[in-house]
């Protein structure tokens, strides 16, 4: 077929006269919407061509991605508005505070935003032909609409991922486009344009909040509360168009029964326009609104409504389907019809969506309790402070603690705790975040069924506190500084329990100086120390004292840790020269990248060396990597995977010369089955219901899967793999049914599932008796080096802080394991 060039009436209503003097998308990118991929510098090109020329459209950058592209909104809406808009947002947001408002005349809020999966490109290509359509559109309709609302129109959640994906299909289109699924064109290279710089999916970060696309548009929502939001994605190329609500028994609980009555109201104007122009769609199959973390659940538990639409994908320009060809045109068609469908439905339900948004604040207000939540950790500062950091951007209060004080056998102590009163606006949206939760009505999930912060932050958590161990409010947050207690002539201990300890070593290292890991507690002075504490000695080193002191200044500053002068070796304890103090080399890691490997997964441990840690690293691509001489890393990490026979020998000779292999995921099962370790691994036993029909048979297996959950564990705190941590459990977030038996040697089991795991989430009650007492983390030595494996990601979504350490005791003390 020729290559496909559809005017921009293909997507326009008929009969609507539009303003001559806007620019057409084509007069300013060159190109019909849907003839070629946009590409996010031609977006950004044609939204502030736009904004120049229309007084209904305002625009904002409110920062940049990792690739250092704008995160662009447009605000959308009339003249006068315009001129009003502070006000309008103001009375917006009092209307959430105050029930005695009189909602009728406010505008509504509608929150538009496209594609954060970049290779999910229909909507940021819509997003060209709804943005011209509002700006130049003229009729009583849409008068009436731009009056009555005001739009927060987001072109492009994810724009390093759109571009990413852009370049593909454009440089593998044919003029003579061919639709054949078998095509280059549509198997773009790993790891894909659906996610961010570091293959973060940022359709799962709108709780969490870790990335800077996410920080840029979680702040406009907070400020603006908006009743709908829209998210744009695509699906499998053989369906048709879905629109919420999902599953039904998949909504969260916390979620109100109105937010699902409105959403299906909402669902009757996508019917009607779809059925104008012919297409096919289905809602309340697929899907669900269970995690509060993507884009179209995250505004049910903040008072608004979010709605996901699921186009089938060309996944380039025109491909095959069972539906017949699936041009890309006629998927931006669905997209900017679904587009506007939202907007009249949002002019004709005005009054009630926004009533139901102050019923909601309203009700939340009047459930809370005179009672707090407390969170922290009396030996790392920095992992409460990012806990407390996301609260923040959530607009949730938080104070300090007036004093320190004891919960459950857990120290809260001031400055390194937090507590969030539950007497606040936002209740509702702190108990999701903590929110604990083993039984279901369903067994299936789209996504994760527990991110309990708490546990995922690794900090002591304790709820119901009275308000009188409560300080003031913390309105300017900030972290830790970090500090050396004096210039010592005879070396420096570091606590190993801060988060940022990595950083500060890793930077040591670096420089040249000698450092050492505490293999046992001890007391030094009146300071007691635990496994993993560093001691820098002074003498005999390249730098001289007052040169080591000051570039310890410096790192300690960087990394927010306290570092201890010492004047004396002599210890309660071992002393500082003993054999129990042992030599931390210098790391040099390396990752295994590219086809076969686990993107997101590799991506989260990308982002952690390099954003978090300042550490290099270097991604061998399994294209090339059996060419690669190795010898130099001393570290390589496989996220999930199998690697081929060629690259087998290679590793093995590797590891056996003293490497440190670390493996996660099904990389564990390669590495026992290709003799890199020995392990015993448990099976799931499948659930034994008979009398299950054809319908049903999906659901029986689907049952068995974790979607990912929460488990606690037993930790040996004096083996290496556990340095940093004070608790004897630790919570361990699990998306696996990989088990592995616990070895007869119990000091062989660092970390072990103890007898009732669940934490929070859902498992079978097959693989809820087999998970009992196996252990996600094995070390075994392998000639000169060391094997490790777990069986589950410890960088989970970059905003699991507490089990990052479990990496990077791998890394630096994976030689003494």
């Amino acid at each position: 077929m020729s290559a496909q060039k559809v005017a921009l009436s293909y997507y326009l209503p008929a009969n609507v006269t539009y303003n001559q003097n806007i620019p057409t998308p084509a007069s300013v990118i060159g190109h019909e919407v849907g003839e070629w991929h946009i590409t996010h510098d031609k977006l950004v090109e044609y939204m502030k061509v736009l904004a120049a020329s229309s007084d209904r459209i305002a625009i904002e950058n409110r920062g940049k991605t990792f690739e250092d592209r704008p995160l662009l909104l447009l605000t959308i809406t009339a003249p006068k508005n315009h001129q009003n808009i502070e006000t309008i947002r103001k009375n917006h947001i009092a209307a959430t505070n105050n029930e005695a408002i009189d909602i009728s005349k406010n505008p509504i809020i509608v929150y538009q935003g496209f594609s954060i999966h970049g290779n999910e490109p229909s909507g940021s290509n819509a997003a060209l032909a709804v943005a011209y359509y509002l700006a130049a559109a003229e009729s009583a309709e849409i008068d009436d609409l731009l009056e009555n609302t005001v739009i927060l129109f987001d072109p492009s959640f994810n724009p390093d991922g759109l571009q990413r994906f852009a370049y593909w299909a454009n440089t593998n289109r044919s003029k003579n486009i061919n639709p054949d699924p078998n095509d280059r064109e549509y198997s773009e290279v790993w790891p894909g344009g659906r996610t961010n710089h570091y293959q973060f999916d940022m359709n799962r970060d709108w709780l969490p909040v870790q990335l800077p696309e996410s920080k840029a548009r979680i702040a406009s929502f907070h400020k603006w509360l908006p009743n709908i939001l829209t998210d744009h994605h695509e699906m499998g190329s053989n369906s048709s168009f879905f629109f919420q609500p999902g599953i039904p028994s998949r909504t969260n609980p916390l979620t109100p029964q109105m937010n699902q009555d409105l959403t299906r109201e909402i669902g009757t104007y996508h019917a009607k326009a779809l059925d104008k122009i012919g297409s096919l769609y289905y809602s309340e199959e697929s899907f669900d609104d269970f995690y509060y973390g993507k884009g179209s659940t995250f505004p049910d538990i903040n008072g608004g409504i979010g709605i996901l639409f699921e186009q089938g994908s060309s996944r380039g320009h025109a491909q095959e389907t069972v539906n017949g060809v699936l041009t890309f045109p006629f998927t931006i068609r669905n997209q900017f019809t679904a587009a506007l469908s939202t907007l009249e439905a949002a002019r004709k339900m005005r009054v009630k969506i926004l009533q139901y948004q102050q019923d909601f604040y309203e009700e939340s207000r009047s459930t809370g309790e005179n009672k707090a939540l407390v969170f922290g950790d009396e030996k790392d500062a920095a992992k409460s402070y990012h806990l407390a950091e996301v609260l923040k951007r959530h607009q949730i209060k938080i104070h300090e603690v007036k004093t320190d004080f004891t919960e459950n056998g857990k120290t809260f102590k001031k400055g390194y705790s937090y507590a969030v009163p539950m007497n606040q606006k936002n209740q509702r949206l702190v108990k999701a975040m903590f929110d604990v939760r083993t039984q279901f009505k369903d067994s299936l999930f789209y996504d994760v069924s527990a991110w309990t912060f708490n546990h995922a932050f690794g900090v002591d958590y304790a709820e119901n506190i009275s308000l009188s161990n409560i300080g003031d409010e913390i309105s300017n947050l900030k972290m830790k500084k970090g500090t050396v207690s004096f210039n010592s002539a005879y070396g420096y201990l570091m606590p190993w329990n801060e988060y940022y300890t990595p950083k500060a070593l890793n930077a040591i290292s670096k420089k040249g100086l000698r450092s050492k890991v505490a293999m046992k507690n001890f007391k030094n002075g009146e300071n007691s120390y635990d496994y993993g504490t560093i001691f820098i000695p002074v003498q005999n080193q390249k730098l001289d004292a007052e040169e080591i002191f000051e570039f310890l200044k410096k790192i300690a500053a960087e990394s927010h840790v306290v570092i201890h002068g010492v004047t004396t070796g002599l210890n309660d304890g071992i002393d500082l020269g003993s054999n129990n103090f042992s030599n931390i080399k210098e790391p040099k890691v390396a990752m295994l990248v590219g086809d076969g490997i686990a993107g997101n997964d590799s991506g989260e441990i990308w982002h952690l060396l390099d954003q978090r840690f300042d550490m290099a690293l270097t991604r061998l691509d399994m294209r090339y990597f059996s060419k690669v001489e190795i010898a130099k890393y001393t570290h390589i990490i496989i996220p999930s995977s199998a690697i081929d026979k060629k690259s087998i020998a290679h590793l093995k000779t590797w590891v056996n010369n003293g490497g440190v292999l670390i493996g996660y995921k099904n990389t564990v099962k390669w590495l026992e089955k290709s003799k890199f370790i020995n392990l015993e691994f448990d099976q799931t036993k499948m659930d034994t219901i008979a009398g299950v029909s054809f319908e049903d048979k999906s659901l029986k297996s689907g049952a068995q899967f974790i979607g990912g959950a929460i488990f606690e564990a037993a930790i040996d705190r004096s083996h290496p793999i556990n340095f940093g941590y004070k608790n004897d459990k630790i919570a361990l977030f699990r998306n696996s049914t990989l088990f592995i038996k616990a070895d007869k040697k119990s000091y062989n089991n660092p970390i072990q599932y103890t007898l009732n795991p669940l934490l929070s989430g859902y498992i079978s009650k097959e693989n809820a008796e087999v998970i009992k007492n196996t252990v996600p983390f094995k070390a075994q030595k392998l000639g000169k080096g060391r094997v490790i494996v777990f069986t589950d990601n410890t960088n989970f979504r970059a905003f699991w802080y507490g089990t990052n350490k479990l990496l990077m005791n791998a890394i630096f003390f994976g030689d003494k394991m």
